[in-house]
């Protein structure tokens, strides 16, 4: 029997979700990871369902039908979710070389592979423009001098600053070029005759607040306008990624999402090329991650938890605020635990005050549903502890 990480947080949340998601969520079927520990247990895993991947590429197209996904690589770069995606007639969008590598490597066209990363290395664009990826991101003046000097005729698009209220993860700040800085751009691009030719935004990682996309579309498209007088020719709207999966919390489905979305984009002429970075979203629900406890320990009356992963292993996201459900074999009553990884850097330290059984001991098995995104691909071999095994059916 498995025991969540706080039935009565979960059934309250369901209760709220069966009013604010209509459209309940597939998750892998825990038959497979019983099949899979069959085979004996080495080290965590991360066991993937293809079939989710497939049920979610072509939910996302049916919910928004002028809008064509490119799966966030970084999500999760494994092969064989590539090649699912591929199959789904899902485009890309990388961040670096070794992603194009990856794509280039499976037939991907290079020119439908967008350089989503704002900032890139001379070195990176002189490559990715080597291997014919035409489009390209830039949120400053500077990046767009870059890209120009490297490809004349590259096509680029600006990411512009939009609201990230209601997601669990804001990503405003390091990345998205303000209202203020806009007009320089766009000067800078006529100056130099640069194919400044569409705007992408990101409403922010996990965003539980669908009105988000709505007012990034509102400003692209007054951006749009501002390019047209200044004799430019916009035909690319990058709605960016964000879209949310169910963990914890009540999110809204990508049915409300898409009514908001596509009501934005209306009217937009159909000239307008209208993309999305689905990552999470595609690949999250496929997946459980599965690790063990190594140990536990009682000091000043605090009960501690080791697992076999940690934040360097493929959990690190729980450090900044996504709350996994947990799951375990033992049926105890939940107690607090303060739950960390196996290497000996402190800041190895994944959650607090958790409620799990409290007879949870050396061995037991720990699974975390909807894992398949940023788990395996975040893990390092810090300390010398081994990557996860990423198993695909």
């Amino acid at each position: 029997m498995l025991i969540p990480i706080s039935s009565a947080a979960l059934r309250e949340n369901t209760q709220f979700e069966n009013l604010f998601d209509t459209h309940p969520e597939v998750s892998l079927n825990f038959k497979h990871i019983q099949e899979q520990l069959l085979n004996g247990y080495h080290k965590p895993f991360l066991l993937v369902d293809s079939s989710i991947i497939r049920h979610k590429a072509r939910r996302f197209k049916a919910a928004l039908p002028r809008v064509h996904p490119h799966y966030a690589v970084k999500a999760n770069p494994d092969r064989r979710v590539i090649e699912t995606m591929i199959e789904e007639n899902v485009s890309f969008e990388i961040a670096s070389s070794t992603e194009l590598d990856l794509l280039l490597a499976l037939g991907v066209p290079a020119a439908e592979i967008f350089y989503s990363n704002p900032v890139k290395s001379r070195a990176y664009l002189e490559y990715a423009a080597s291997k014919g990826v035409e489009w390209y991101v830039l949120d400053s003046a500077e990046e767009l001098r870059k890209i120009v000097s490297v490809k004349a005729d590259a096509k680029m698009y600006l990411r512009i600053d939009t609201p990230n209220i209601g997601s669990d993860w804001p990503l405003a700040g390091k990345f998205g070029t303000h209202l203020t800085d806009i007009k320089e751009i766009i000067t800078e691009a006529t100056t130099l005759n640069a194919d400044l030719a569409g705007v992408t935004f990101h409403v922010g990682s996990q965003c539980r607040n669908p009105q988000n996309w709505r007012v990034g579309i509102e400003r692209a498209i007054k951006v749009f306008s501002d390019m047209r007088t200044a004799g430019l020719n916009p035909r690319l709207l990058n709605i960016g990624g964000g879209y949310p999966v169910r963990h914890t919390k009540p999110i809204p489905s990508i049915d409300v999402i898409a009514d908001v979305i596509n009501e934005a984009i209306n009217h937009l002429p159909k000239h307008i090329r209208i993309i999305a970075e689905p990552g999470r979203y595609l690949v999250s629900d496929s997946a459980y991650f599965v690790c063990r406890v190594v140990g536990t320990a009682t000091r000043n009356g605090k009960r501690w938890m080791y697992w076999d992963a940690g934040m360097f292993g493929g959990v690190i996201e729980v450090t900044e605020g996504l709350h996994y459900e947990i799951l375990t074999d033992r049926k105890g009553s939940n107690i607090s635990w303060s739950i960390a990884g196996p290497t000996c850097d402190s800041v190895d330290v994944l959650m607090q005050e958790v409620l799990l059984p409290h007879d949870i001991q050396e061995d037991d098995f720990i699974y975390i549903p909807n894992a398949g995104a940023y788990t395996t691909a975040y893990a390092s071999n810090f300390n010398g502890f081994p990557l996860p095994d990423v198993f695909v059916i």
